[in-house]
């Protein structure tokens, strides 16, 4: 009996043993492998902060909701999401619908193309009175460089090529800009670009801005999709969101890793996973992205299509609490290849924007909104990309198009190395 009882002991140890060696390797090569870093594993004071910030930041759920794609989606009460522990926020009011919503004016901007869904929705649905967040494992913290960057881009992002030439661009801004901006409109077709491991992405989003990265005052409403393997610690295509009121030093994060943008549906996830996506030669599915300002709150609303998200409170901000200076549309890329042999990320549908409809990414039906509060087309933009040899751009205009312009490209490639 006393040797059997030591054989079940033993077992017993080996189990636990092998549990915690799986559960520390799990944490291990989720960092290694997909953030391409080595990294050991956190101290126990780490892992204690690591364990109090998602307590902070996954809040207390009515209802969770395991999508088909891996990510839990939880529904939490409107008025306990993560936005108002922003300091800022302490005693805001959450405004659920925008006072005012641009009115348009141009022509036609349709199209046959396919909608984009996310997948969490054909299982379930959150309650009324309730907003859906994606939760935050621990792995995807464990995979960033410290707890106080995780969420947020690199301190010299957005820099000068000189200081920081591992991003590359593709984009578009207006030709001509007649006072201030207050909104843009945008479709985008959406694809699913190979992305080495590592900390590199490729993304397509719109920016709007206002201050300098030189003063260190640079303020920005940003998104868009995005594959980000290092983040996410998948390459699935994501609606992504962004801000920065200091030049991407302290303030803003993705998403909502960080308090700051107000949910106010409870039908999209930010972060969330979008699919379809469009198939080379084949069908095009597309997002509708409309960020305006609310010019009697001053918040920043987000419309995904049809649906109205939420906004990021005016309160966020220095500069953009008044309105915004510039607005950009485009692709980007990081390329954190070695030894000077470039990256074979792609950006966009990993095709040159020469190839066209069906085959290159695009933005079309810019738009912005003025003063006047109206939604209007522009009349036409320059563009401009940092190493065409690798990504480019092509404007393209027509009736039902209006100012849009094509772009990405493969990455490595004969001309690009």
């Amino acid at each position: 009996m006393s040797s059997f009882l030591n054989s079940v002991q033993c077992s017993l140890f080996v189990i636990q043993l092998l549990l915690v060696t799986i559960y520390g390797n799990m944490h291990v090569s989720a960092s290694k492998n997909l953030a391409g870093n080595k990294q050991t594993m956190p101290t126990a004071l780490e892992m204690k902060e690591i364990k109090q910030y998602l307590g902070k930041i996954n809040k207390p759920a009515v209802k969770s909701i395991k999508s088909p794609d891996g990510d839990i989606i939880d529904c939490v009460r409107i008025h306990l999401q993560p936005a108002l522990d922003h300091p800022l926020l302490k005693n805001h009011n959450i405004q659920m619908v925008p006072s005012m919503i641009p009115t348009y004016r141009g022509g036609n901007y349709t199209i046959n193309t396919q909608s984009v869904r996310q997948g969490w929705s054909d299982v379930g649905s959150c309650p009324s009175g309730t907003v859906a967040i994606r939760r935050i494992k621990i792995e995807e913290v464990l995979r960033a460089k410290s707890l106080s960057r995780f969420g947020k881009k690199p301190l010299n992002y957005r820099s000068s090529a000189s200081i920081n030439p591992t991003h590359e661009y593709a984009i578009a801004h207006p030709n001509t800009q007649n006072g201030p901006i207050y909104g843009t409109r945008a479709t985008f077709n959406v694809w699913d670009p190979d992305v080495e491991v590592g900390n590199e992405f490729s993304l397509s989003q719109l920016w709007m801005s206002a201050g300098s990265y030189e003063n260190s005052d640079l303020n920005t409403i940003e998104a868009g999709w995005q594959v980000y393997p290092g983040s996410y610690g998948d390459k699935s295509t994501r609606l992504f969101i962004y801000w920065t009121a200091d030049s991407y030093k302290n303030t803003g994060c993705y998403n909502l890793h960080c308090p700051g943008f107000v949910q106010t549906n409870n039908n999209i996830v930010i972060g969330g996973v979008l699919s379809p996506v469009s198939k080379y030669g084949g069908s095009q599915h597309e997002i509708t992205l409309f960020i305006w300002k609310d010019q009697s709150s001053g918040n920043w609303w987000l419309k995904y299509g049809e649906t109205i998200v939420g906004y990021w409170p005016s309160e966020l901000f220095t500069h953009l609490s008044s309105h915004a200076t510039s607005v950009e549309w485009g692709g980007e890329i990081v390329n954190t290849s070695p030894n000077g042999v470039h990256t074979s990320t792609n950006m966009g549908s990993g095709n040159f924007a020469e190839e066209g409809y069906e085959k290159a990414s695009y933005i079309r039906n810019l738009m912005i909104v003025d003063s006047s509060n109206s939604l209007s087309p522009l009349q036409s933009i320059i563009s401009s990309a940092t190493n065409p040899n690798c990504y480019d751009v092509q404007n393209y205009q027509d009736a039902n198009w209006g100012v849009s312009f094509f772009y990405g490209g493969p990455g490595k490639n004969s001309l690009c190395t």
